[in-house]
């Protein structure tokens, strides 16, 4: 089973956050989910950005693929530097 951590959308039309959701590959986009690791409101300024690192190191350890935007967003905050190193 492939494993994405990937954004699932939600909020109302024009106004969308994101929730940053563990995920089998071949469920729908804001199907069912594994974990929710955290959120990510791209509306506010600065992007309001939470992530539950210790989650977020345990699926990346665990082999789970991050979206290019999860990917940037790990990036950010720091986590990916930390997932790779160990």
């Amino acid at each position: 089973m492939a494993v994405k951590i990937r954004l699932k959308r939600m909020g109302a039309k024009k106004a969308p956050f994101y929730r940053l959701v563990v995920a089998d590959s071949r469920s729908p986009r804001d199907g069912r989910f594994i974990e929710e690791i955290g959120y990510y409101n791209p509306l506010t300024d600065p992007a309001d950005v939470k992530i539950d690192e210790e989650k977020a190191l345990k699926w990346l350890a665990r082999g789970a693929q991050p979206s290019d935007t999860v990917r940037s967003l790990l990036r950010k905050q720091g986590i990916l530097d930390k997932a790779e190193k160990k």
